[in-house]
């Protein structure tokens, strides 16, 4: 059953692709092929990108002027449709320095986070508590990723390495050697026998996880590689970067198939395959988070209403009860965005820092969010289902 069905047909916001849209986004009910996808990349202090996300969009080449870098201003609020009722159920202390990633596990019983503090946190989510800390990394890490029965945890440094984890022990398994810069993303395949990490050179690196050698290096862009993302089968890539640059590369041959350019003012900063893989999402520096038939290179929808100007800020899907995209903001919220309509439906107000950082989980409708200096805390959002 299409979880969408029923759902209005919308119009594209971009004026290169002004018609409307016969193939509307239909983001299946089996919400767990996109969990691997909500990596924020990491603030922190300026200088190294664990404590990046405080580069400048000015910094980077800001490429071509590709279709979407139009921002449309939001809907008019009016929807009859429920809307969500998150509300604060944990606040999670402990990392030093400013958050950069959280991650649920697949079957949503643990959250990763990690931080410019060097260490990789594990939580449970349910009550709030610290279950271990992974130590190991000599700098700050940008983000974490889980393989899919959960056993183990990916995180990339800035002292230019990926480890590997075995989550329950706390050890690590493989150490992955090869970037010659900060590794500021990585991602499992859905089989979790390949990795795929982006670096500050602008290298992706594609792993054999099993052997813990890399099994080919992309010279993917001319700045930092920011996030990097496989598709459901994985036979495709997605990346991007601040030269502005989106791309999508075959894995077998490493071929880039296409590139997408946001514009000059909309430099890319993160970007994730849909849960079915037939669309793309892109936050950006202009404040704009779109929604890419990569097929077409047409921008279908934009969400806007937050603010992004200077952070590498993550946005995701939620689908475990109406289908919305989840997004932190440098005003220190987290917004929702209805993903049909693109009306904000819900601001979650409680953070002290620009939150850099959100997941959501696998099976319930909860949210978890991470914030940089000088909040330095994780938040757990649930639902309360419909208000009064």
């Amino acid at each position: 059953m299409d979880p969408l069905a029923g759902m209005d047909d919308s119009t594209t916001d971009d004026e290169g692709a002004s018609q409307t849209t016969e193939d509307d986004p239909q983001v299946p009910e089996n919400a767990q092929q996109n969990r691997q996808a909500s990596s924020a990349p990491a603030p922190a202090v300026a200088s190294t990108p664990a404590a990046v996300n405080g580069v400048q969009s000015g910094s980077a080449n800001g490429s071509g002027g590709g279709g979407g870098s139009h921002v449309q201003p939001p809907p008019v609020p009016g929807s009859a449709r429920n809307r969500p009722n998150y509300e604060l159920r944990h606040t999670l202390r402990g990392h030093t320095q400013s958050t950069s990633a959280v991650k649920f596990s697949p079957d949503g019983a643990l959250l990763a986070s990690c931080a410019a503090d060097n260490v990789v946190k594990i939580w449970s989510p349910l009550t709030g508590e610290l279950i271990r800390n992974l130590a190991g990394h000599t700098k700050g890490l940008s983000d974490v990723a889980w393989s899919t029965d959960g056993v183990y945890l990916a995180s990339a440094s800035d002292d230019t390495t990926v480890r590997i984890w075995n989550v329950d022990t706390g050890l690590t398994t493989k150490h992955l050697r090869g970037h010659s810069s900060f590794v500021f993303c990585v991602n499992y395949n859905t089989a979790s026998n390949l990795l795929v990490s982006g670096g500050c050179e602008g290298d992706v690196k594609i792993w054999n996880v099993a052997k813990g050698k890399c099994m080919k290096t992309l010279h993917a862009h001319l700045d930092y590689v920011t996030a990097v993302h496989f598709n459901r089968d994985a036979t495709l890539i997605v990346s991007c970067s601040l030269d502005g640059l989106i791309r999508i590369w075959n894995t077998s041959s490493g071929q880039c198939l296409k590139t997408l350019a946001e514009g000059h003012d909309a430099v890319c900063q993160h970007v994730q395959f849909s849960p079915n893989s037939k669309y793309i999402l892109s936050t950006a520096h202009d404040s704009a988070i779109r929604l890419w038939d990569y097929h077409t290179s047409r921008c279908l929808k934009t969400y806007v209403g937050h603010r992004n100007e200077r952070f590498c800020i993550a946005a995701c899907f939620s689908v475990t009860g109406g289908k919305y995209i989840v997004s932190g903001s440098e005003d220190d919220r987290v917004y929702i965005w209805d993903l049909q309509s693109r009306e904000v439906v819900q601001v979650l107000e409680g953070h002290g820092g620009v939150v850099v950082a959100v997941a959501t989980h696998p099976q319930q409708n909860m949210i978890a969010s991470g914030s940089i200096e000088p909040d330095l805390a994780i938040r757990i959002w649930v639902d309360r289902g419909p208000a009064a």
